[in-house]
């Protein structure tokens, strides 16, 4: 899955372990979803959208 998460971080000027503590997940974590090596959770993914204020689907796409 593609996303747009290092885009809106890089945006807010936040590093990754700034972006982990907004959403109570390690950098690691963070690091691993902007690189496509894993997907966020359900949860995750609702709270990124709520962070970011965009829906979920114009953060998250599919690799199509």
């Amino acid at each position: 899955m593609n996303n747009r998460l290092k885009v809106l971080r890089a945006e807010r000027d936040w590093s990754q372990a700034e972006l982990a503590g907004h959403l109570d997940v390690s950098r690691q974590a963070v690091n691993a979803i902007e690189t496509g090596k894993h997907d966020p959770s359900l949860p995750l993914a609702f709270r990124i959208s709520r962070l970011f204020k965009m829906p979920i689907e114009e953060i998250f796409h599919d690799s199509e």
